[in-house]
């Protein structure tokens, strides 16, 4: 086969195939923008926030495998694959994955949530949170925080992982004055409160 009529069936088949090609390369093109704008404010935001550089990895890692599996997927549908259900297939990864991202019932709910403490600048390593959680509480020093979980480190040198969508659902304390225990009910809290400002009020 001669170049020429290579060339001639690579001309046919892109006139053929204009239309696929041409959302391939916007799919993968936004790819490309969207990774290396997103991976310098991971890189700023976990430098910012004194975390160890696995959770750089661990940022970097959750943004390639989630975008690919969007990317794979609509190129499924650009490309119209339709074996063996492979296009219910796709649109069904599209859809169920963008539900269990933002679902608070969903498990993966918790890597929406670990980019958002990411970027958040109150959760920086070393804070002292207090979570509320109705009538009970948890507080600590933040140690890390990971794809699923934040590692608190208690004043008593106890370490509490707790899930990340749970903790940027709770109402949370910043470096609150008034420190209690790890764990307990909220009265505690008050209590302690009461203490501290009768021991003022007879000095």
């Amino acid at each position: 086969m001669t170049e020429s009529a290579i060339l001639d069936t690579a001309v046919l088949w892109l006139q053929q195939q204009g239309v696929p090609v041409f959302w391939s390369f916007i799919v993968v093109l936004f790819y490309v923008v969207l990774t290396r704008k997103l991976f310098p404010k991971i890189d700023k935001s976990v430098d910012e926030g004194g975390f160890k550089n696995d959770a750089l990895k661990k940022a970097y890692l959750t943004v390639r495998f989630l975008s690919g599996i969007v990317v794979a997927a609509v190129l499924l549908v650009v490309w119209g694959v339709d074996i063996s259900g492979m296009m219910l297939v796709s649109t069904s990864i599209l859809t169920v994955t963008g539900v269990a991202l933002f679902a608070n019932w969903s498990v993966l709910s918790n890597i929406t949530a670990y980019f958002v403490l990411l970027f958040h600048s109150a959760y920086r390593r070393g804070n002292f949170i207090r979570v509320i959680d109705g009538d009970n509480y948890i507080e600590g020093y933040i140690a890390d925080i990971g794809v699923f979980n934040t590692q608190f480190i208690t004043e008593d040198r106890e370490v509490v992982i707790y899930p990340n969508n749970l903790l940027l659902g709770r109402p949370t304390q910043i470096n609150p004055r008034t420190r209690v225990a790890g764990m307990g009910k909220v009265a505690q809290v008050y209590e302690k409160k009461n203490e501290e400002s009768k021991e003022k009020e007879n000095l």
